[in-house]
């Protein structure tokens, strides 16, 4: 399970990267187009699954092993809602992207198969309680990133930008 963790982390940031540079093709106007989508925009979808990464990370700070590695989620905005525009600069939000996957890097790097096990409780957005175990909420954290940036590949094609492969299977081949 941690290699699992660890290799969805860099599958996050190969994809991040790769989306961020096609979406900077496009002007800021198209960017922020409102195209339908549950977010409205491509900077709307972008900006939530940065917003979501950072409430995650901050529930996980709650457990001792991962405060260590996980202290630099302090130099990071904290979002009200997930449905906040911390930036509407594609290039600004590009590079908290980038400082945000390399902290989620390094802490899966950090992880092993005790700590993943151990329980966190937390509330939700509508202040609910509840407690799941650190792998499951990781994964969840992974499997809502790739939703919401297949929401984003589409909204490139309707910009008329085709964003190549997205395949996990690819980044696995890239690495041998």
């Amino acid at each position: 399970m941690v290699k699992y963790l660890q290799r969805m982390a860099r599958y996050n940031q190969w994809m991040n990267q790769k989306l961020y540079e096609k979406t900077q093709l496009l002007s800021s106007e198209e960017i922020a187009e409102d195209r339908g989508a549950f977010f409205s925009s491509i900077m709307g979808t972008l900006n939530h699954i940065y917003v979501a990464d950072l409430f995650w990370l901050r529930r996980f700070t709650a457990l001792a092993n991962c405060n260590q590695s996980l202290s630099g989620i302090t130099k990071f905005d904290k979002p009200k809602n997930l449905r906040d525009i911390l930036y509407n600069d594609i290039d600004k939000l590009a590079n908290q992207r980038q400082k945000l996957d390399e902290l989620i890097l390094s802490f899966t790097n950090a992880l092993n198969a005790e700590n993943i096990k151990e329980t966190i409780k937390y509330r939700n957005m509508k202040g609910e309680k509840h407690e799941r175990d650190l792998g499951a909420l990781l994964q969840h954290l992974f499997n809502h990133q790739t939703h919401h940036r297949g929401q984003v590949t589409t909204l490139l094609f309707q910009a008329g930008v085709d964003p190549e492969v997205t395949d996990l299977l690819v980044l696995m081949m890239e690495e041998g």
